[in-house]
């Protein structure tokens, strides 16, 4: 039993289709609009070199023209850590940072954090207020 182009195009795009969705990763969906096309020239006759020259082209074509957008539209709905809005907040010290004798606290939003110097060489006292520069592992790193 043989399988008429126009049939072989449509199967493909539902193949795209469900990969896209299993994936979520814009890894298929350029090949959906191209085999449309190529669908559309095989219901009317159209040799299959044409088809193949249609569907890569137009897969490829939209791949270019749309993946940055969608590529920058999706990725904008990422949503910060809770790690990343500590960093540039203010925190306040409860114990002596120290590096050298590997001490220090800080307070952030109630939870008490070990606190390191950004400045190996920098004590800070106790009750000062400092800026997270950034968040190594479980440990403030201010300055």
């Amino acid at each position: 039993m043989s399988i008429s182009m126009t049939s072989f195009w449509i199967i493909l795009i539902i193949l795209a289709i469900v990969v896209e969705l299993v994936t979520v990763g814009l890894v298929s969906i350029w090949f959906i609009p191209g085999g449309a096309v190529a669908a559309l020239v095989a219901e009317f006759g159209g040799p299959i070199w044409l088809q193949i020259l249609l569907f890569l082209a137009v897969s490829v074509l939209c791949m270019i023209f749309t993946r940055p957008w969608a590529v920058k539209h999706l990725s904008s709905r990422q949503v910060r850590s809770n790690i990343d809005e500590i960093i540039g907040s203010q925190v306040r010290v409860t114990e002596v940072i120290d590096n050298k004798k590997e001490t220090g606290r800080a307070i952030h939003n109630g939870l008490e954090w070990t606190a390191r110097a950004r400045d190996p060489e920098r004590i800070i006292a106790e009750g000062e207020t400092v800026t997270v520069a950034e968040v190594s592992g479980v440990k403030l790193i201010v300055e």
